[in-house]
């Protein structure tokens, strides 16, 4: 029996953040508590934001120890080198590894006491030069307990996944389709321009993705209309819309905001089938 990805609708994004945040705290409290460590899927981009600032401000007013926190990075921008491909410097505000610091560690152990902190070696990203070790590295460590997933608003792609991705995809290097490249330099307006937009990511597949225990997309926004009402409107993968894999996920769910889903109109949501 195949299930529908549920559906949560929020007032704003500012409540997703909350909500999603106040929950993540928990679970990676529980977890502390009972001696695991709690593996924590991670995109980087606009729509997760809301989510990575709320446990900053949570961790702020009430500090809580991280230290069993390990942070499984989507995904990473390449460019050439002589053996292939490296990641982009960290030093441009663009890097996956630039955001994961400014935008999710640095602010989180702000207030923390040492032994509270997200450690260094607890930020995990695909290595370019064996890719598929990645996937190894997850399973070996228990698997992905949670993953935030995010779609590109114009062609659905999920991670730096592109349209015509395979449902049995793992962990590789992708070249970016040029619908990803725009929908990144919209997100990442210190690029400049397309041209400057790496033209060669690393990401997880799509296995990867399905193998984590829960999965929320979170797609809210004006920008987000169109992704929102394909995946809300699936009932299976679709490799032409790669954001359509929520629907099997485990515990799956497609989360967006009032005013946006007004927007998309009616939808027609599938019903469970064998």
């Amino acid at each position: 029996m195949t299930e529908p990805a549920s559906f949560l609708g929020f007032p704003s994004a500012e409540q997703i953040g909350w909500f999603f945040s106040t929950y993540l705290l928990e679970q990676i409290e529980a977890a502390r508590i009972d001696g695991r460590r709690y593996l924590l899927g991670c995109p980087t981009g606009r729509s997760p934001r809301p989510i990575y600032g709320a446990m900053a401000d949570l961790l702020a007013a009430k500090p809580q120890d991280l230290s069993n926190l390990l942070l499984v990075m989507m995904d990473e921008y390449l460019v050439p080198d002589k053996n292939g491909f490296r990641y982009a410097d960290e030093k441009n505000p663009w890097s996956c590894h630039h955001f994961v610091r400014a935008e999710m560690v640095d602010r989180w152990n702000q207030h923390l006491p040492q032994e509270y902190r997200v450690r260094d070696e607890s930020i995990w990203f695909p290595d370019p030069k064996d890719p598929g070790e990645y996937d190894q590295r997850i399973a070996e460590a228990g698997g992905i307990d949670f993953f935030i997933l995010a779609s590109g608003a114009t062609d659905g792609h999920v991670a730096f996944n592109p349209p015509g991705t395979s449902r049995d995809s793992e962990t590789r290097i992708i070249a970016l389709s040029e619908e990803t490249r725009r929908d990144n330099l919209a997100t990442f307006p210190a690029f400049g321009s397309l041209e400057a937009v790496p033209t060669h990511g690393i990401s997880v597949g799509m296995t990867s993705i399905t193998a984590a225990r829960e999965c929320v997309m979170v797609a809210y926004g004006q920008a987000k209309r169109l992704t929102l009402k394909r995946m809300l409107g699936a009932s299976r993968y679709e490799p032409d819309w790669p954001a359509t894999i929520i629907t099997e996920c485990r515990g799956g769910a497609i989360v967006s905001d009032s005013e946006t889903l007004k927007s998309i109109g009616p939808i027609q949501r599938p019903t469970p089938t064998e």
